[in-house]
């Protein structure tokens, strides 16, 4: 299926600010792939880091060297949470300009940022949506959301309309997506509550023959909408991924790429149920410590699989079962490289990483078993680079760079954090990386 989806850093997309990576993934196909290369095994590592009590996200980039940052707080219990965007320095990680504390409906859960056309960082945030000025971080447009439960992903459209949506477990209520107009937030046409609920941030394919659509992971199905001037509306290309209260988890995001839709399985460990079982999302009377640690054993004891669905054809799915180990889990999605005909799939419950061959049938090419990633990657087609976090049992977050064609793992590089989730790895296009996560923030240079 060579060549049937464009790639996300080869087109500038017009809902964004021209640069490489203006929002999570780096496009709205979640290809989370970058141009250029780290040549990580001929250079040595430099980290810089900052350690504090925040939940860093993201980071994304608006003009070359304008780096944001946008997060929440990991307020489960005690005082209220808020989301927040910095503009970072970028040799010393610190704030250049912080936004005010941003309103989110007293829900913890990480949202996202994005770097708009219209010059604005737009945030989601919870239930709430801000505009704020790219150089103040003032807030311009502040928008409380349709649904009062927390939002994951934030894309803008090809007109510059922004979308998300709120977050629905299995047996909890259809989620609602949201359209918003980038300048004044104000609603464009009525929210749109899906038959099913959603975990999964949505994806969008702006299609070579002007045509848009956007995808959103359902529970037992995969939904895809079509995007027209004021509606937003479903399509009959549904295909079913797993069976109404199977032995399965649910899915996070899908990359979209080489003519399929990629996802992975068993996505409902235990803290992302505990989150979102109650009202706020993710506010406990008491700390709840271990509860939320997603090193817990899984709640089945199916093992996770990776998944192709063909984009022409719904009946065509095939999956893969990299490991086989019983009450597999993750908490980030896979990511596909058509330049290399390989799917990348983990198992952070359990551990192991794996390349899975995707010309023709799915095969395992190779597998690292000790290797325990959480975060969603960057991949360098370029140079066959994929960089990941190892979550160690000395309770160490390293990232690791890994060869795409042979799985050997190039560089290994300690970040400082003791704690690892499934947030977002950004390409910084100066051989550079950064990483987020709850505490911790790093910038990871090779030279």
């Amino acid at each position: 299926m060579t060549d049937l989806t464009p790639l996300d850093r080869k087109q500038t997309h017009p809902g964004y600010w021209p640069s490489p990576w203006p929002v999570e993934c780096g496009g709205n196909r979640r290809q989370k792939a970058a141009s250029g290369a780290l040549n990580a095994a001929g250079g040595t590592a430099r980290v810089v880091s900052r350690r504090d009590g925040q939940w860093h996200v993201m980071v994304v980039r608006r003009d070359p060297g304008e780096w944001f940052v946008g997060g929440t707080m990991p307020a489960f219990s005690g005082p209220p949470p808020f989301g927040w965007v910095e503009r970072l320095d970028v040799e010393t990680l610190e704030p250049i300009v912080r936004s005010p504390q941003l309103p989110c409906g007293d829900h913890v859960w990480c949202g996202a940022i994005l770097a708009h056309a219209n010059g604005s960082i737009h945030s989601v945030n919870g239930s709430y949506l801000h505009r704020l000025d790219a150089y103040t971080l003032e807030i311009i447009a502040e928008r409380e959301l349709p649904a009062d439960r927390s939002h994951n992903g934030l894309l803008a459209l090809s007109d510059g309309t922004l979308i998300t949506k709120d977050l629905q477990l299995e047996g909890q209520d259809g989620t609602t997506l949201t359209r918003l107009h980038p300048d004044t937030l104000e609603l464009v046409g009525d929210p749109v509550t899906l038959p099913e609920g959603s975990m999964g941030r949505i994806a969008a394919d702006l299609q070579p023959d002007g045509n848009e659509v956007v995808y959103v992971p359902g529970i037992e199905t995969l939904m895809r909408l079509r995007v027209s001037d004021e509606t937003l509306d479903l399509d009959d290309w549904r295909p079913r991924y797993r069976a109404a209260n199977s032995d399965q988890g649910l899915s996070w995001d899908a990359c979209l790429s080489d003519g399929a839709c990629w996802l992975m399985d068993c996505g409902d460990i235990w803290s992302v149920r505990r989150i979102h079982e109650r009202s706020p999302n993710g506010r406990f009377d008491d700390p709840p410590g271990s509860a939320l640690s997603w090193r817990q054993p899984a709640p089945w004891t199916g093992a996770l699989r990776l998944l192709r669905i063909n984009l022409a054809d719904d009946s065509d799915v095939t999956d893969a079962v990299p490991f086989g180990l019983l009450g597999g889990g993750i908490i980030a999605p896979p990511v596909h490289v058509p330049e290399f005909q390989m799917a990348v799939a983990w198992d952070s419950v359990n551990g192991g990483l794996a390349g899975v061959g995707t010309e023709g049938d799915l095969t395992i090419r190779w597998v690292l078993p000790d290797v325990r990633p959480s975060m969603q990657p960057v991949v360098f087609p370029e140079s066959g680079e994929l960089v990941i976090n190892d979550f160690t049992v000395e309770g160490s977050d390293d990232v690791i760079v890994v060869d795409l064609a042979g799985g050997d793992v190039l560089d290994r590089v300690a970040t400082g954090s003791r704690i690892a989730n499934g947030m977002f790895l950004t390409a910084g296009g100066e051989r550079d990386v950064y990483y987020c996560s709850t505490t911790h923030l790093a910038r990871i240079v090779w030279e």
